[in-house]
Order: structure tokens, then C-alpha cells, then sequence
């Protein structure tokens, strides 16, 4: 279990990160194609996903193993502001800390003991200890030598992964944490940073003053003072993940609650971008109409359905059809949290909004 140690300032510090972070979610989905749980919501996207990798990812693969510690440099802070803005700070990643931090994932690859090694063993400080990178696999190694000689490759294997596996469905990734902000933003503003925390995925626990998360290994993290970021990731599975540096900026990434509707009887999650384009053709057909467009603009930054039948003057069961054909267009994300339901706009509809296409 990971106890993640509040204080009152930390409770004040407390934030929901903007958007989904490109790095995490590229690093986290390498996790999802290796693994074969989740066939429902990930069997289409391993296999599209399989079929574009046409590059290379064996350094991919030594540094982010199937199960255990990765290095925190793959996911610098920096991340949460952009993908590009997220390899720079990778690109300028200081020698001492790449070897660092690969003499630490080396000896727990050596230690066979995946996670538990590698977070039970204190980070070296100043540098690998004597003799530690004879622990090191030889792939790893050889980067590890040549300091940041290697991180041209490293970004290149990640650049062509990301474009695989990840953008073709970044606007869906993009909706589905948008709708998990939506949800958590409505708890913090019913009751402040406690409720925020108390309303979180069912692995995460708040018995303040302390959050607890289902963790492979027992850990504990005490913010003092700094203030913790909670990061949705749609890649993200059962359990949080978190950095393993405890002087690093506190992070929480998570999995996000919304529900992958659109997935679930068509694979629409997994369908890379111009066969989704080709579905949406044909089913926004069924968005004209002036009845629609004011259900859409209704929706505003989330409404449950109750609240948008209130807002577009329509009766409940009206406003529910409405919400469930937009979904099925791609234009809704619905998040279904306890008995409520929340709709919340995706970027393809708040873009037809701002354009007023949906208007008869």
C-alpha cells in the first residue's frame, strides 16, 4: 500500500493537472500492450497498435520492464505542460541522474524481484555506488557509459512509438480525462480538497490526513508541505503510480474513472483516427436539428441529465436520448460515478459548437 502524508498547506496545494500528460500516457501504454488483461477495452488497440510499429523499441523495452520500477526521467514534471515541452526537459536530462537512475533499475532487474527491489532499496546519492554498474544488463549499460550520447535513440524510439500507439487516439484520451477533471472539479467545489480526495477511483482511500493507494510494494510519502498533483491517465490500470524520487515535485497518477462507452460495443476507443472520422460521418447525420445543438450547448462544462433536461427545457427521458445519440457521434463523454451520471463535451463538440454546425 503507498500512504501519501497530508498537512494542511498540502491540503491548500492540492490541484487536478489541465490536461492528459503525452509522456505518461506514451510510457503507461507500453505497460497496456505487453499486458493481456483489459482484452475488452485494449484488444483492438494492442492489435492496431502491433501493426503500425514498424520501428524500433528494444531500448523501449529495457527501460520500462513489465512489471517494477521505471526510471522517473522517462516522465518529467515538465510533461503536464505538452508533448514536445516534455521531451526537451528529457533531452536535457543531467549525466549523473540518467546514471543514477539506471544503475537503480539495473539492480532490480538483476534482483528479479521487479518493484519491491527496486522501491526497497534507497536512491544512491552523488552518483552510482562502487562497483554497482557490473549489476547493470548490458543494454543498459552500454546507455548508462555513454551518458546522454544514447538520448537521440531514446527519443526517437519514443517519438515513433507515441505516434503508433497513442496519437491516433489522443482526442479520445483527451475527452475521457477531460471527463474525469469534470467530475472531480463538481467534488471540489461541493467540499473543498477533502471531498476532491474522498471522491477519487476506489483504489485511492482518503482517511485524512492521509490518502491511501493500492501499491505493489508498502510505502510511505510525506509532501511536506508541497502539494500533491493528481494526473487521470487513460493508460493507467488498477493501481496508482507514482514517482520513486522523493525530492521530485509529488505526483499521483490514476486511473481515470470515466467509463470507455464508446468502446464497448464497437471498439470505437481502439479504432485509429480516419476510421473514427468515417463512423462520425455517418452518425452526425443525426445531430441536425435545433433541438440537439441547444442539448449540446447545454452540456457546458458537465451536466448530469436531470440538470440537462432543466437547462435545454426538455423532458428527462428526451434529454437522455439526446446525450446517448451525441455519444454514439462522438460529441459526449459520459461518466457514470455512483447512481449520478455526468455528460461532458468532447473537443470534437465543443469544436462544432464554436462553429455552429450542429445548428439547423
Amino acid at each position: 500500500m503507498l500512504r501519501i502524508h497530508f498537512t494542511g498547506v498540502d491540503l491548500a496545494r492540492v490541484r487536478m493537472a489541465g490536461r492528459p500528460d503525452a509522456l505518461w500516457e506514451t510510457i503507461l501504454s507500453f505497460h497496456r500492450l505487453r499486458d493481456r488483461r483489459d482484452t475488452r477495452l485494449f484488444g483492438d488497440w494492442r492489435a492496431e497498435t502491433r501493426t503500425r510499429l514498424n520501428g524500433e523499441t528494444r531500448l523501449l523495452g529495457a527501460l520500462i520492464p513489465s512489471r517494477g520500477y521505471f526510471p522517473d526521467f522517462l516522465t518529467p514534471t515538465e510533461g503536464q505542460y505538452g508533448w514536445d515541452v516534455g521531451l526537451d526537459a528529457l533531452r536535457g536530462i543531467r549525466p549523473e541522474r540518467l546514471r543514477r537512475e539506471l544503475t537503480l533499475l539495473g539492480r532490480g532487474v538483476e534482483a528479479g524481484s521487479g518493484m519491491a527491489a527496486a522501491f526497497g532499496m534507497p536512491a544512491a546519492s552523488g552518483g552510482p555506488q562502487r562497483g554497482s554498474e557490473s549489476l547493470v544488463p548490458r543494454r543498459l549499460r552500454d546507455f548508462m557509459e555513454g551518458d546522454t550520447a544514447h538520448l537521440p535513440r531514446l527519443l526517437g524510439e519514443l517519438r515513433g512509438y507515441h505516434r503508433a500507439a497513442v496519437e491516433p487516439y489522443w482526442s479520445h484520451i483527451q475527452a475521457q480525462i477531460e471527463a474525469e477533471r469534470a467530475a472531480r472539479g463538481r467534488a471540489l467545489l461541493d467540499g473543498g480538497a477533502d471531498e476532491l480526495l474522498a471522491s477519487l477511483p476506489p483504489m485511492l482511500r482518503w482517511r485524512a490526513p492521509v490518502l491511501e493507494c493500492d501499491y505493489p510494494v508498502d510505502r510511505d510519502v510525506r509532501l511536506r508541505g508541497r502539494g500533491l498533483l493528481l494526473q487521470p491517465s487513460f493508460f493507467c490500470r488498477r493501481t496508482a503510480v507514482t514517482l520513486h524520487d522523493p525530492e521530485l515535485a509529488p505526483v499521483l497518477v490514476y486511473p481515470a474513472a470515466a467509463e470507455l462507452s464508446s468502446a464497448q460495443a464497437g471498439g470505437e476507443a481502439a479504432r485509429p483516427a480516419e476510421e473514427r472520422r468515417r463512423h462520425r460521418q455517418h452518425t452526425l447525420g443525426k445531430l441536425v436539428g435545433h433541438t440537439r445543438s441547444v442539448v449540446l450547448e447545454a452540456i457546458g462544462d458537465g451536466a448530469t441529465t436531470s440538470e440537462l433536461a432543466r437547462r435545454a427545457g426538455v423532458s428527462l427521458a428526451s434529454a437522455s436520448q439526446h446525450a446517448g445519440v451525441m455519444r454514439e457521434a462522438g460529441l459526449v463523454t459520459t461518466l457514470r460515478h455512483g447512481n449520478a451520471v455526468l455528460h461532458t463535451v468532447t473537443p470534437l463538440g465543443a469544436a462544432l459548437l464554436k462553429g455552429g454546425a450542429v445548428m439547423s
